[in-house]
């Protein structure tokens, strides 16, 4: 039988690791903390079928200076670490030119397409499918120009790749959401995305079936990866070194800092992310996306989330919520939110490549060791479909997608 080692337990480890499960191999999944505790927990919830285009970087002169000047609560930058992110941020604005994000954009589309349908396999297998709703989620609309420009590329998608939306007006908005004071000029109702009302447990129940499937789940060190003398990996764990025929890193933002004693460079842009939760206050019915202020509403399990944008700093550098902050003052003048759950936000990082795209495929110069990362702000939407491209790639079954946009050599 063949044999794994699957290294991260967040959504795309995870993911990973059922999908070679359900093909007969014996795998192993390794993290230090269990599973969907780190970047996979503190996600906005959502399985965007709408996302069939990535992020690109600005390139008007308008938003490149609100960023700069601090304007924008989109993106946030720590002056003193961000030579650190020079070379990654250029990548990606090259990436973001036009005529290459277009071709980004279609390998984009194609593994967007399979997203909600491999989840749907794992949510009934694992029995979460309470955990998850179907009715999309909405976008507050503050200005006629923001109206104007997020309306045509909403008609744009979907003429192109069938994605379903509404416009609504502010009293529709109103009538949808009751417990809002401010319902600006009205809102874009993307109505295909998904949303979950806990990612994280969404997440620790694809890993409970996995466990209950015959897969080990073990804590260990990933930096302790090393090929075997007779060929294949071992790491070691609170049981023991254990060893399998390959080794998946799939350890999202931390994937880089492994991957580089084996000789390998990864240009990542490594943007954190904080949220909040709230209870007590008028609530919401569906998820709400202020566009005016960069952050996102989502009613949860634990309460109301609050999720930002992207904060530029060092890996080991201390918290500076300074986009939450924004985001909370922004959102009070929208509704009640009543009082924080946590004395202390949460903070992750979202591994985003410079070409926007994942990297999924074997490494170059070592047998056995393949790759799974840097899915970016969609590593929970994606973590399934590029789970299941990765298994077929192992076990030599012709790919649902071209492979090729994502191999790890590109980089």
């Amino acid at each position: 039988m063949p044999s794994a080692i699957v290294l991260g337990a967040g959504m795309a480890g995870v993911a990973a690791a059922l999908q070679l499960q359900s093909r007969g191999w014996s795998v192993a999944l390794v993290d230090r903390q269990a599973p969907g505790r780190a970047t996979s927990y503190g996600n906005a919830g959502f399985i965007q079928s709408e996302a069939v285009e990535p992020y690109p970087m600005p390139r008007d002169l308008a938003s490149l200076i609100a960023i700069a000047t601090g304007r924008s609560n989109d993106v946030h930058y720590n002056l003193a670490t961000l030579p650190r992110h020079i070379g990654s941020l250029l990548q990606y604005w090259w990436f973001s030119a036009p005529q290459r994000y277009a071709a980004i954009v279609s390998a984009y589309a194609g593994i967007i397409a399979h997203a909600a349908p491999e989840h749907e396999t794992l949510m009934n297998a694992s029995g979460v499918a309470n955990l998850v709703r179907r009715d999309g989620f909405r976008i507050l609309l503050r200005s006629q120009a923001t109206m104007d420009f997020v309306a045509a590329r909403a008609e744009r998608l979907r003429v192109k790749h069938g994605v379903r939306s509404r416009l609504l007006s502010a009293a529709e908005l109103a009538q949808a959401e009751p417990g809002l004071r401010d319902t600006g000029i009205g809102a874009l109702h993307w109505l295909d995305t998904w949303t979950a009302k806990d990612p994280g447990g969404v997440v620790g129940a694809y890993a409970d079936l996995f466990v209950r499937s015959g897969g080990n789940f073990v804590h260990g060190d990933a930096a302790s990866l090393r090929p075997s003398p007779g060929g294949g990996w071992s790491v070691a764990t609170e049981n023991g070194t254990i060893a399998a025929e390959h080794a998946v890193v799939a350890l999202g933002p931390w994937s880089p800092e492994l991957l580089r004693k084996f000789g390998y460079r990864f240009p990542m842009v490594r943007k954190r992310g904080y949220h909040r939760h709230f209870r007590g206050g008028t609530g919401l019915d569906l998820p709400l996306m202020d566009s005016g202020f960069g952050y996102v509403l989502a009613p949860m399990a634990m309460g109301l989330r609050i999720t930002t944008g992207a904060e530029l700093t060092g890996p080991g550098a201390s918290m500076r919520p300074v986009q939450l902050g924004r985001a909370e003052q922004a959102a009070r003048g929208l509704l009640d939110l009543g009082t924080p759950v946590e004395q202390q936000p949460w903070s992750g990082t979202r591994p985003c490549m410079p070409d926007m795209l994942p990297v999924v495929g074997p490494a170059s110069r070592h047998a056995g060791l393949w790759m799974h990362f840097g899915h970016g702000h969609q590593g929970f939407t994606l973590g399934p479909a590029t789970g299941r491209l990765l298994a077929e790639m192992m076990v030599g079954e012709t790919p649902f997608v071209d492979p090729a946009p994502f191999r790890p050599d590109r980089y």
